[in-house]
């Protein structure tokens, strides 16, 4: 599903955030991104939703080379990902049920089908009955739960997160990362950026670990990993 061959990112200020990172994910696999801050975490999610692009080497999502892949052609590709973010970015002015609905709006998706495909994710995370109320109304592990029902209702091959508890206390962050399994077992690929070790300790999946920009295969003892 995602697979770096010695990708290297480099922004114009000079800083190299990637360098010659390599590794592969496989169709319906759950893996978690791991390392200091500043490693690169964030980064590696931006190359792979095509926020960003790399200097060198070849990113390949779903057997697309990213780097092939026009402008104007970015948002189709991008439909094909739910992406979590950690503050949510939510829109404060529009109900739970129309931020859920916003990536099936822009996919044109008719309005009977985007109702059900809302509903259902509201559902598949435990929030069919705030579909009428303001993001503000909730709490912030409801709000975030309402950030992953937009990330699925487009029924996304892949999901990437990027920190998604890490304004969360120990029992919502596992109930997040429980909700994650739960795609995963319907064969959802996930990648799952985040620095909480003592939770992800608790979890049966691998581990990527970027330090300084690299994958580090046997991590040193002063490492977030």
């Amino acid at each position: 599903m995602i697979r770096f061959e010695n990708v290297r990112k480099r922004y114009p200020a000079g800083k190299e955030a990637l360098s010659g990172v390599s590794f592969s994910l496989e169709k319906g696999e759950m893996a978690f991104l791991t390392g200091p801050s500043g490693a690169g975490k964030s980064t590696l999610l931006k190359l792979v939703a095509l926020i960003e692009r790399p200097t060198r080497g070849t990113v390949l999502v779903g057997n697309q080379n990213t780097s092939r892949i026009p402008r104007r052609r970015i948002p189709h590709f991008r439909r094909r990902i739910g992406i979590v973010f950690q503050d949510h970015k939510l829109l404060d002015d529009r109900t739970v049920f129309d931020n859920v609905a916003l990536p099936l709006l822009i996919a044109s998706l008719r309005h009977r089908e985007l109702e059900r495909r809302v509903r259902a994710a509201l559902d598949q995370v435990g929030l069919l009955e705030y579909e009428k109320s303001s993001p503000l109304s909730l709490s912030i592990g409801e709000q975030q739960r309402v950030g992953i029902a937009r990330a699925v209702a487009s029924r996304p091959e892949l999901v990437i997160a990027d920190e998604p508890t890490g304004n969360l206390d120990p029992e919502l962050s596992l109930n997040i990362m429980q909700l994650f399994e739960r795609f995963n077992k319907v064969g959802v690929t996930l990648l799952i950026a985040t620095h909480d070790l003592e939770l992800i300790d608790k979890l049966d999946h691998r581990r990527l670990c970027l330090d300084q920009g690299k994958v580090v295969n046997k991590p040193q003892l002063n490492t977030d990993c």
